[in-house]
């Protein structure tokens, strides 16, 4: 099949971007994925360091007919209101302002797969995330973009607000080529990261999750350390940082698709941590912001409120120190230090 016919109908089918990788091409980077698990820097991500990090390897082990991978990008950047939110909101990472986007973009590659089986029969595996392969490597293969040093896809002239997926096929297509690296000497998502998330490595920076406040808010199951909760502001799910000051994002383009319209940006505080369980399971369905669970929303919830350093979170705070659940009420009883502490150096 020709390369430039599935890239006509992966964009008639909603992409943006779409390329194509060979089969065998990740190597020297799933020899990175290895050494940066081996240094630890998963934290307790077990999806990433089980069984199926040798998967990630070769996309043969989900796909043993495989011979291409379809690459493409979903633009998921929306416009937001003007101005940055106020003081006693929310931050939520741009991702999850809209629907969730395993829904939203395996929908589309299965329109795509049926597409394609039209012309030529195939044996094929819709990937979303969540697959054990490498997927931005896959996608830099496929000419999608670079890696940039903050570990995102970076297109250009695009920027990096795009969801990735694939369907490994059986199909024989002509692979694009990687772009060049564009970073150059800019280090701004570096000196950006409050949590200095990037660390120094042999060939450049790794994002050890361990320092992440995406990782801190969406994937750690416990408590939050201390020493890095002044950091995360009012960080409450995710964080992009390290995105918004790139460059390459100046110009962003914007989503068309209205299922990842804003819908959940920057939100009261109060609002939020007054939210019963089934509140919470309510509001946030069919997006991604359940992915934390309620306990370790509460958790997030209560370190913005510490840090905002207002006075009026002190009642939900203290009612949160009386959750039945120790983490929320541990970090409930943090931020209420917090608040102390800040009132004392004003």
């Amino acid at each position: 099949m020709r390369a430039a016919t599935v890239k006509q109908i992966a964009r008639e089918c909603g992409f943006e971007l779409c390329g194509i990788a060979a089969v065998s091409d990740i190597a020297p980077d799933y020899d990175r994925y290895q050494a940066w698990l081996d240094h630890g820097m998963a934290g307790e991500m077990r999806y990433l360091t089980d069984h199926r990090a040798e998967i990630r390897g070769d996309v043969r082990r989900l796909l043993p007919s495989a011979r291409s991978v379809i690459c493409v990008g979903k633009l998921y950047n929306s416009t937001q209101p003007t101005g940055e939110p106020g003081p006693g909101r929310a931050l939520i990472s741009r991702y999850a302002w809209g629907a969730d986007y395993h829904a939203v973009i395996r929908a589309s590659l299965k329109r795509l797969e049926e597409r394609l089986a039209e012309i030529q029969p195939f044996d094929s595996k819709i990937c979303v995330d969540t697959a054990p392969l490498l997927e931005r490597s896959l996608a830099r293969q496929a000419g999608l973009g670079w890696i940039g040093r903050n570990s995102c896809l970076i297109n250009e002239p695009a920027g990096s607000w795009f969801f990735l997926g694939e369907i490994i096929t059986s199909l024989e297509i002509e692979s694009d080529s990687p772009p060049p690296d564009r970073c150059g000497t800019c280090m701004k998502c570096i000196e950006a990261c409050p949590t200095l998330a990037f660390v120094p490595a042999e060939n450049g920076w790794r994002l050890d999750a361990r320092r992440c406040i995406a990782y801190f808010t969406i994937e750690l199951r416990g408590s939050i350390p201390e020493e890095f909760r002044p950091q995360m502001s009012a960080h409450v799910f995710g964080c992009d940082i390290c995105q918004d000051v790139c460059p390459w994002n100046s110009k962003a383009h914007v989503t068309e698709d209205r299922q990842l319209a804003q819908a959940h940006f920057a939100p009261t505080l109060e609002e939020l941590a007054a939210m019963t369980e089934q509140d919470f399971r309510v509001r946030f369905r069919g997006t991604a912001l359940e992915r934390p669970k309620y306990a370790g929303f509460l958790r997030n919830v209560a370190v913005a409120m510490g840090n905002s350093g207002l006075e009026r979170f002190r009642e939900p705070l203290e009612r949160l120190a009386a959750n039945e659940n120790e983490m929320v009420a541990e970090h409930a009883r943090w931020a209420l230090k917090r608040l102390e502490n800040l009132e004392s150096e004003a």
